[in-house]
């Protein structure tokens, strides 16, 4: 059988380290976070004092009076209540939309600050010149009102970003700060982590988080990776096996040497992926920041023309035209665009960590959605890429008994086909005597007395033995599969003959099931002969396959395959690189090599294929919400400018200031609902 060996590796290097998390959170969200750089307590600060300096500016508002037929203290001076307020208000609350404003005005970007800017600056100045003595009406309640809801909204949105990028800070505190250094006399101290150095040996205590990555050496546990795979169930660790950083020990305390630090071990590269995906920008939101850009032209189009129709052709004066066009600069606010495709990227990519997939590259939500064929590589991705026993015909004597035999045999050579057998014999307690290896044959040796050999089938041949029917049928299904055979014998015939094949891993049949309900085509690409790919492919029911593919032959492939649709890569070796670069979206299988992870656009933490479906699933849904928020975001602008405009005043209908803001702030908290709704989504 021609089996291709895959040598695994360890996560790559990183360049993330531990406050991964406070860079995240400085630079992610929507554009004008850039230019405002402000978390949600300062808006909820500045929420509150605008609230608590709004009650009175609505209590000395003639406008309220009137309305709600009551008169307001009266004492000298009490005209400048408002306006003082008003200034407060205009310097403390309106302060960061005005720097905002003014940065995206000096990037030649104007956008959702320089909007507000306009329209609470226009507001300002008009009511201080009408308390100065302009005729007119002041908008001192309509200026509060506005700051009001526009700080609702950057404090609501803000949250909202702080929550969908809440993926790295958790991440971050999985990583305790100390760790118990195993001395050379066997003594134990507490040590900060970040002074390990490779090879020091470190106690894992029952309960306690893994600090660093690292090779046990003594003791045996469960470890909980849910982080790392999205799999609740402890994974059993002994001697030999890995532990990762941020992994929680079971009930068994361990000493593990350590493999890698800092910003080498698994769970920085994790943080490094998330974060590179969080900051990465998309066609989708390109497309958004443009269509952001060009409504702020739109808005000030509109609002000055709506200035100058009111006042030359309108009845009610200058406070009616200049409160018609404040309103049209409020509700063009291009706040919900702003948010509409960061927030849809941060939940999916949250929602996918979750699920043990990671996003090296935000396009490929937007490409993963249109995904035609998905071709993967055979060994290590849909087999599990070790032999494993798949059949035993035995002559005369049981099955067991035929393992046992052979096993004993097979006990101290380090080929993968006796690792196997004596895996399936698991148990036994027979052990060979006087074994010996013929080579390019096989070992003999003598099992309780009794002499034995076991090997290749030529070799039955050329020693003469005799074969029974049921045998030889055995031997020539498993040529025709392109299994590999292993013949027991003794000094006269064949005795059995143990059949093994590369194991196709339990959750392949599921996923090739899965992609086909999705409608699209699974195609398996593989080194091995014909027989092995045709027995595979049948196996998990793929009708289209590639056999005896060479390395560079990989991509050529998924070059033709493309000529067709959209093609996806799966693989997770290092001749696999130039495969997954060359697909529309490459995904690594996560035990993968180094130069695999970095050269995809999906890691799977997990050996498992369905992981493939799940993010296509995510990647369908995601464009969904994009297109959505998008929608959204820019249709209800069709309905509500002409309204901010004052076409509908004959019909009674006049938005105020304060309205549109209200109006604005709502399609944000929609867009911003909508995007969350996206951790929801049943990736099955």
């Amino acid at each position: 059988m021609n089996h291709d060996h895959r040598d695994q590796a360890g996560p790559p290097a990183t360049d993330q380290n531990h406050d991964a998390h406070d860079r995240h959170a400085a630079g992610a969200g929507s554009e004008h976070d850039k230019h405002v750089g402000h978390n949600p307590e300062m808006f909820r600060d500045r929420l509150l004092v605008s609230l608590a300096l709004t009650v009175p500016i609505l209590y000395f508002s003639q406008q309220f009076q009137i309305w709600f037929n009551y008169q307001a203290i009266d004492f000298v001076g009490v005209e400048w209540i408002n306006p003082v307020l008003a200034t407060f208000l205009y310097i403390y609350a309106g302060a960061v939309f005005l720097k905002g404003g003014r940065n995206e005005i000096r990037a030649r970007a104007p956008g959702m600050m320089t909007l507000v800017s306009i329209a609470i600056s226009v507001a300002f100045f008009y009511s201080v010149a009408v308390s100065l003595g302009v005729d007119g009406d002041p908008f001192y309640w309509e200026l509060a009102t506005l700051l009001d809801v526009m700080l609702l909204g950057h404090w609501i949105e803000m949250r909202s970003i702080q929550s969908a990028s809440r993926a790295l800070d958790d991440l971050a505190a999985m990583v305790p700060t100390t760790a118990h250094l195993v001395e050379t006399g066997g003594s134990v101290t507490d040590v900060q982590v970040v002074s390990l150095k490779l090879g020091d040996r470190i106690l894992i205590r029952p309960g306690e988080q893994v600090p660093v990555d690292g090779s046990i050496v003594e003791g045996a546990s469960a470890m909980n990776e849910a982080f790392l795979t999205g799999e609740s169930r402890p994974v059993t660790k002994q001697v030999g096996d890995e532990v990762v950083a941020g992994a929680v020990n079971g009930d068994g305390a361990l000493t593990a040497e350590v493999t890698r630090v800092g910003d080498d071990t698994a769970l920085s590269q994790i943080m490094r992926l998330v974060e590179e995906a969080q900051a990465s920008r998309s066609r989708f939101q390109v497309l958004a920041d443009q269509a952001a850009k060009w409504l702020t032209f739109v808005a000030v189009g509109v609002a000055v023309p709506t200035l100058a129709a009111w006042l030359a052709f309108g009845s009610e004066g200058t406070s009616f035209a200049v409160a018609r066009a404040v309103t049209v600069l409020v509700i063009a606010c291009p706040h919900a665009l702003g948010l509409a495709i960061p927030l849809v990227n941060m939940n999916a990519t949250s929602v996918s960590a979750k699920n043990g997939i990671l996003v090296r590259n935000r396009e490929s939500f937007e490409r993963g959605r249109s995904i035609k064929y998905v071709a993967m590589d055979k060994t290590g991705t849909l087999t599990e890429g070790r032999f494993v026993v798949s059949s035993v015909v035995a002559v005369d004597m049981t099955q067991a008994e035929s393992l046992d035999i052979a096993a004993a045999l097979e006990q101290l050579s380090e080929h993968p086909l006796a690792a196997a057998i004596v895996s399936a014999a698991e148990g036994t307690d027979q052990r060979g005597a006087d074994v010996s290896a013929i080579p390019g044959h096989g070992l003999e040796g003598s099992v309780d007395g009794r002499a034995w050999r076991v090997g290749r089938p030529e070799w039955v041949n050329e020693l003469g033995l005799a074969i029974d029917p049921a045998a030889q049928e055995a031997l020539d299904a498993a040529d025709a599969r392109g299994s590999s055979a292993v013949v027991l014998m003794d000094v006269q015939r064949v005795r059995a003959v143990i059949t093994l094949d590369d194991k196709v891993r339990d959750s392949a049949r599921e996923a090739i099931n899965t992609l086909k309900e999705m409608g699209i085509t699974p195609v398996m690409i593989t080194g091995d002969a014909e027989a092995v790919a045709r027995s595979v492919a049948a196996d998990l029911g793929i009708e289209r396959y590639y056999a005896r593919v060479l390395p560079h032959e990989k991509a050529e492939i998924v070059k033709e395959l493309q000529t067709n649709g959209p093609t996806a890569f799966v693989g997770d070796g290092i001749n696999d690189a130039p495969a997954l670069l060359t697909a529309d979206l490459g995904v690594a299988i996560g035990a993968g090599t180094n130069v695999a992870i970095e050269s995809a656009d999906l890691v799977l933490i997990e050996d498992d294929p369905s992981d493939v479906a799940r993010a296509l699933k995510l990647a369908r849904a995601t464009r969904r919400k994009m297109v959505q928020n998008l929608g959204w975001a820019t249709g209800y602008n069709v309905v509500a400018l002409p309204l901010a405009a004052g076409v509908a005043v004959s019909a009674g209908i006049v938005l105020s200031p304060a309205v549109g803001g209200l109006l604005m702030s709502a399609s944000t908290v929609i867009v911003a609902i909508n995007a969350m709704l996206l951790r929801r989504v049943d990736l099955g």
